[in-house]
């Protein structure tokens, strides 16, 4: 019996061999890396059908990359989810007052969806802006950042709140660094004395140098408080605008090369935070060898070839500039 049962442990050793050997080249060939070498501008890129479907299955030739207008060739291809390093801003001013459940559960949900390589930090801005001290994997410790109460009368300082969150990326220039903004408002501008200012082309231009995706979420306010709309036509046009997100998120939003989704009274907005998730863990990172080192900002455009396919990325990118 020793020898047959020799054999067939032989067979079975073989067997889970191939099997392995097998999967591994499966997961191979759906995740496809392409790289070439020396330095790279990295580029992520979110591909969707007509309906806003992801899609995952475009090849390094289906993609084309110009620089100011000019063909690149593509150094850098992959498709394996890159871990990501996450920032969620949760505006918390006055006006999100009624907003705070739905503010919870998208949140809880977001965690949720994180994979093991992902970290994340969570931060509020209203009254002041607070930042969550680390990034970590640590749901329940994200969930304690998430506050209980909102102070009825506070600003939404939306601009210095990105860009303090760029600022706490801190260095790391080939950590996949993303912002996601949930406000229901516009920015308040200054909200006293002595405090640092930010302006929504500095943080589109800060964006830009340090490689962050800004994505938006905007939504109408909930109030709890109700407010009497001043007299005449203009006081009733600007309490209709009043609970309006800022529009310059959305262009904050598609500069970076992130995207901006606007929720409206009925609509999901756990299901948002979701769907930004999956596209981070679904992009295609492209790369390219930049043609100039000229230290200035580059304009740049991905395209595809596949009919009904439209992709989305960053803009622009500041070029490096030449050793002295």
């Amino acid at each position: 019996m020793r020898p047959a049962l020799q054999r067939s442990s032989v067979v079975a050793i073989l067997v889970c061999c191939v099997l392995e050997v097998d999967g591994t080249a499966a997961r191979q060939s759906q995740q496809p890396v392409f790289r070439g070498h020396g330095e790279a501008v990295r580029v992520f890129v979110t591909a969707t059908d007509r309906d806003g479907r992801l899609i995952t299955t475009l090849g390094k030739d289906d993609f084309e990359i110009r620089d100011e207008g000019k063909p690149q060739p593509i150094t850098l291809f992959d498709i394996t989810p890159q871990p990501i390093r996450l920032i969620v801003l949760l505006d918390v001013s006055g006006s999100m007052e009624g907003n705070l459940p739905l503010l919870r559960a998208a949140s809880e949900q977001l965690f949720a969806r994180l994979r093991p390589d992902d970290l994340a930090r969570l931060g509020t801005f209203g009254r002041n802006v607070v930042i969550s001290p680390e990034f970590t994997h640590d749901v329940r410790e994200l969930r304690e950042a998430i506050p209980q109460g909102i102070d009825p009368d506070a600003p939404t300082p939306l601009w210095r709140a990105i860009d303090d969150a760029i600022t706490a990326f801190g260095d790391g220039a080939e950590q996949r660094r993303a912002i996601l903004v949930l406000s229901d408002g516009k920015d308040s501008g200054p909200t006293g004395f002595g405090r640092r200012i930010a302006s929504q082309a500095e943080v589109i231009d800060r964006a830009r140098a340090d490689n962050v995706m800004i994505y938006g979420v905007g939504m109408r306010s909930r109030q709890q408080r109700t407010m009497a709309p001043g007299a005449g036509p203009g006081g009733l046009q600007a309490a209709l605008l009043a609970d309006l997100p800022d529009p310059g998120l959305a262009r904050v939003a598609e500069e970076s090369g992130g995207g901006y989704i606007e929720i409206r009274y009925g609509e999901d907005l756990v299901s948002a935070f979701g769907r930004i998730v999956d596209e981070l863990h679904s992009q295609y990172l492209l790369g390219f060898a930049p043609p100039k080192r000229d230290g200035k900002l580059h304009r740049i455009e991905v395209r595809v070839s596949r009919k009904g396919v439209k992709v989305r990325g960053q803009r622009s990118y500041v070029a490096p500039e030449m050793p002295n």
